[in-house]
């Protein structure tokens, strides 16, 4: 069947949208909805059997949805219409929720209904990103995949709203007015901590921090401790701690309301507010240390050890990669057999752009940042102590998929996306991928995946090579299954045999190439993509950061323009992560 994809952005649901039709066979192609133009005149160069929109926060034109069976991807049970859906089930503390595949009509959200998911939600408020890319993307998927197959069915027929039985009822609800996301330092903890995360990812909760207008993000309780609210009560890795209603809440991110502002770690927001002149100088001089907030970890198990890290949507900063390195040499030293490397809800998606973006001079920073993770990277590559497992349990871009491919054994998680190329943002790539990636999947495979530019999904992943195994389940789930595996390779009775093995090939490729050779030669190609920018890191970069909106679809993805002759840029503003 030939679907086209209509959507507001590449990310990581329409990808496994994406990669779902395609594995079923059906020839699919995606037109980013720039304007109602565009959308008629991809569904005219397309010829769709079938159109999906499983991200889009546009109106569908009439002309489209008239002619063309077209279905939206909602995210909220049948009877919800709005556009804050997850926002409102978040404020509202819903104790379920669910998504809905309708058909388009005149009046949003209600038109007839081809199917729909249902979910309980946590008690403890979920973030919105996390809500979004976990249990809603999972059910998008499947009703994606159940369209397609009702498409294919002469004899289905969708079902009016009002006739449609469901577990969980929705409503019209208005859209979310910034007056919603407020939020008082002086209310309570819990409430602060619904508020903010209804709106993490963006647009972020709104209060005001030491008298100047911040949006919040990434938060979590804190511990009780006396204090005023509203005052800073402690800091650690990037976050503070401030002092609330009955309690203290953690701030992972902050940005400041002012023109061009940059979501950064909340410290380093503070700073740049200090350097401007927002706050006062020394802020942060006397705020103390305080434990309770960790992006790295670092367990034993017995004969296995853990370095977990969960940086804020898999962006990893020179500081942080700097941290990651050190708990990384520190692992490597212990006497365990077998040490996994556990990334969180996002894996990594590489070098931290919003902190390059905002630096006084953006392309040193980026050269501090890509050396940096370079280090972690040399950590796990050159590991020949005891055996690497790499536990993959979330999304995956650029340079994270490069750096989880340096271990002995890969696994992911079902569902999980990776994107194991640098093209769309305008670099070359480092972190050792010239070395492991052809290593894993040969040379001819290696230049198709980073010239193609195109995400992969974990079961291709394991077919090509760039995984092991795949192992399906909640990731709490998973990361349970991928220890238990690392706890049987430690005491698998071929283990020496394995990690002499990985000592074996580890000098005789150092002796071929040495590792530092492959970090010379793709740093020469990085210092042009970063000080000479010669394939557009500038542009990507800022588009990326700040959110512009895309002016066409990337040829790569609009196979429909491709084939037609009509288009655009080779690679418009960069949306895969």
């Amino acid at each position: 069947m030939r679907i086209l994809l209509l959507c507001s952005s590449f990310n990581g649901l329409t990808q496994r949208a994406w990669l779902e039709l395609r594995r079923a066979g059906h020839e699919v192609s995606v037109e980013l909805a720039v304007s109602q133009d565009v959308m008629a005149e991809a569904v005219e160069l397309a010829k769709p059997d079938l159109v999906i929109c499983p991200f889009l926060k546009e109106k569908v034109p009439a002309r489209v949805w008239q002619g063309h069976r077209t279905v939206i991807i909602h995210p909220g049970p049948p009877g919800d219409r709005g556009p804050s859906s997850l926002d409102w089930a978040i404020t509202d503390g819903e104790p379920a929720w669910g998504v809905t595949a309708l058909q388009a009509v005149e009046e949003m959200d209600a038109g007839p209904i081809w199917g729909f998911r249902t979910f309980t939600l946590p008690a403890e408020a979920p973030r919105k990103s996390s809500l979004y890319n976990g249990p809603v993307a999972d059910a998008a998927v499947e009703l994606v995949a159940e369209v397609a197959a009702r498409a294919a069915d002469p004899s289905f027929t969708p079902v009016p709203a009002e006739y449609v039985a469901s577990p969980v009822q929705g409503r019209l609800r208005r859209a979310m007015r910034h007056a919603d996301r407020e939020f008082s330092w002086e209310e309570p903890v819990e409430r602060i901590v619904r508020t903010v995360r209804a709106a993490d990812g963006s647009p972020g909760g709104r209060t005001r921090l030491l008298d100047v207008p911040v949006r919040v993000f990434d938060v979590r309780p804190g511990p009780q401790l006396p204090g005023r609210p509203g005052t800073l009560a402690g800091r650690r890795e990037g976050a503070v701690l401030m002092h609330a209603g009955q309690g203290t809440v953690w701030v992972g991110q902050l940005r400041m309301e002012s023109e061009g502002a940059v979501k950064l770690p909340a410290a380093a927001a503070l700073t740049e507010a200090m350097v401007a002149g927002a706050l006062p100088q020394g802020l942060l001089d006397d705020v103390p240390e305080r434990s309770g907030f960790s992006e790295i970890t670092y367990e034993r198990r017995g004969p296995v050890g853990v370095v977990g890290f969960d940086f804020y949507n898999g962006a990893m900063s020179t500081e942080q990669c700097r941290r990651l390195t050190a708990a990384l040499r520190y692992a490597v030293a212990q006497d365990t057999r077998v040490l996994v490397v556990r990334g969180g809800e996002v894996f990594s998606n590489g070098i931290h752009l919003n902190v390059i973006e905002a630096a006084r001079h953006p392309e040193t920073e980026a050269w501090r940042n890509i050396n940096a993770i370079n280090a972690a990277c040399r950590e796990i590559v050159g590991c020949v102590s005891q055996l690497v497992v790499t536990s993959i349990g979330g999304n995956a871009g650029a340079g994270g998929v490069m750096m989880g491919l340096g271990a002995d054994r890969v696994v992911v998680r079902e569902g999980v996306v990776l994107n194991p190329h640098y093209r769309t943002m305008g670099l070359f790539g480092s972190e050792y991928w010239t070395y492991v990636l052809p290593r894993r999947v040969g040379a001819e495979q290696a230049a198709r995946l980073t010239g193609r530019a195109l995400p992969v999904g974990a079961a291709e992943a394991v077919e090509v090579g760039l995984a092991d195994r795949m192992l399906a389940g909640p990731r709490a789930e998973f990361e349970r299954r991928v220890l238990e595996y690392a706890e049987r390779l430690a005491v698998d009775a071929r283990y020496e045999e394995l990690l002499g093995v990985r000592r074996r090939v580890r000098e005789s490729d150092e002796r071929r190439r040495p590792l530092e050779a492959y970090r010379a030669e793709e740093l020469a190609e990085m210092s042009r993509d970063m000080f000479d920018d010669r394939n557009g890191f500038r542009a990507a970069r800022q588009a990326f950061v700040h959110k512009r909106k895309a002016q066409a679809t990337p040829v790569h993805l609009a196979a429909h323009r491709e084939l037609s002759g009509a288009s655009g840029p080779g690679f418009a503003v960069p949306s895969h992560m």
